[in-house]
């Protein structure tokens, strides 16, 4: 599987990462090297905020805590390295789109 499109049925701007089983570790490594520290520096220089997102399932938001992404969620990062969770629930009956 490979990194994909997220957004709203307005906009698809943002890379994501399907949750589905194993996956690659450079899909993986692909969404985790775009999320950046937003408490160091300031935009377009901030660092890689490092662990950000790994196998496990685990999604580390810079500074702020730790979310668990289960099957069928959607991990997506934004142009400022801004990571964002959207539940399988929401993908499937809201107003978010994605392209795999």
């Amino acid at each position: 599987m490979a990194t994909s499109t997220l957004g709203t049925t307005a906009n698809n701007s943002l890379t994501a990462l399907p949750m589905a089983g194993a996956l690659a570790a450079a899909d993986i490594a692909t969404i985790a090297n775009l999320i950046l520290n937003d408490q160091i520096n300031t935009y377009p220089n901030q660092p890689i905020f490092v662990g950000a997102f790994a196998q496990s399932g685990l999604l580390y938001v810079p500074n702020r805590g730790i979310l668990k992404v289960l099957a069928g969620d959607y991990v997506g990062v934004d142009a400022s390295g801004w990571p964002i969770l959207v539940s399988k629930n929401a993908i499937a009956n809201a107003a978010w789109t994605h392209v795999p």
